[in-house]
């Protein structure tokens, strides 16, 4: 004996059966009003037909009622990114990587004399995503136990955009020599879409996502790029540092902990629709999708890192543009 429940067709005031005995005769079929099921060998390709416009994936079906679907709702939508489980990659640690400043003071006053000498300075960031339990997380180093930055760092002035992001972002996070082999090391990074400019327009440490009106000599631009991250990878963080992985729940409306730019983060990858595969390959879940597993909170996870710390509070505030 098989059983199969059905969901209410509530827009013709009909109700279709709850349950369906289907027999092990493999010509048989029942009719429930007006709706007809299919013989036993058709019976998968039925239930995927009624799902295939569902949000949740055929093999990651937990309820047994189809949903009442809306019209399509993705015109203009941006291609859909696909999100890879945090334990697909490895992390680990390499030599600590001192702050060139001291202090926040004296980073503007290296920034005044580069502007004298070189114009604006270029600033790029990478927003790399992976999921844990179906949930975008984020990655961003942390330095001192509360100065949060996303990988990334200025260009020198003869550096290209693109070129010279990458490598930047390999001082931050490409494993040393033979420290690991295989799949994912020292890859190529790819650059996705520019998600946000934000400009500084004195020598402090306010920066906005717009040039004030007044401001025609921007002194930086910072730019925040999304990172495709691909299947596997292998990162390694200097020992000063602490690499986390930060769901988007944690960042949302949080600038009192991570400051404007990284609390914003969560507007600017919601233009996204994601899809969400586990270790197998297999898309368990797509925006909006399933939620996470029963009992599960999103949380901050600490990746590597974090042997050496040592700015100072005062620092901190200033730096993640918290006053």
């Amino acid at each position: 004996m098989h059983t199969i429940r059905l969901g209410e067709d509530l827009s013709s005031g009909k109700h279709w059966t709850r349950a369906a005995a289907l027999t092990d005769r493999a010509s048989s079929a029942v009719t429930c009003d007006n709706l007809e099921l299919p013989d036993r060998t058709k019976l998968p390709t039925f239930i995927s037909s009624i799902y295939k416009m569902s949000t949740i994936t055929t093999p990651a079906l937990q309820t047994s009622y189809p949903p009442i679907l809306p019209k399509s709702f993705n015109a203009n939508q941006p291609k859909t990114i696909r999100l890879f489980p945090l334990s697909n990659y490895t992390f680990g640690t390499k030599e600590t990587q001192p702050e060139e400043d001291p202090s926040v003071l004296a980073r503007l006053k290296r920034l005044e004399e580069h502007y004298v000498e070189h114009g604006m300075r270029r600033t790029c960031e990478g927003i790399l995503v992976c999921h844990e339990h179906n949930h975008p997380h984020i990655l961003m180093l942390q330095i001192a136990n509360a100065f949060f930055k996303l990988p990334g760092d200025y260009l020198k002035p003869e550096d290209d955009e693109v070129e010279g992001f990458k490598q930047r972002l390999n001082e931050r996070l490409a494993p040393v020599g033979t420290q690991f082999s295989g799949e994912g090391v020292n890859e190529e990074w790819e650059i996705g879409d520019t998600l946000a400019q934000w400009w500084r327009p004195n020598f402090e440490t306010f920066m906005y996502p717009f040039i004030p009106a007044h401001v025609t000599r921007p002194k930086e631009c910072k730019k925040l790029y999304y990172i495709q991250l691909p299947r596997q990878k292998v990162l390694s963080v200097p020992k000063n540092m602490k690499l986390l992985a930060v769901p988007l729940f944690e960042l949302y409306d949080n600038t009192a902990r991570y400051g404007p730019q990284l609390s914003a983060i969560p507007h600017l990858l919601s233009r996204y629709n994601f899809e969400f595969v586990d270790e197998k390959g297999d898309v368990v879940a797509v925006t909006p999708g399933g939620g996470p597993e029963e009992g599960y909170v999103p949380k901050t996870i600490v990746l590597a890192g974090g042997d050496d710390e040592t700015m100072g509070e005062a620092d901190i505030k200033e730096e993640n543009g918290v006053q």
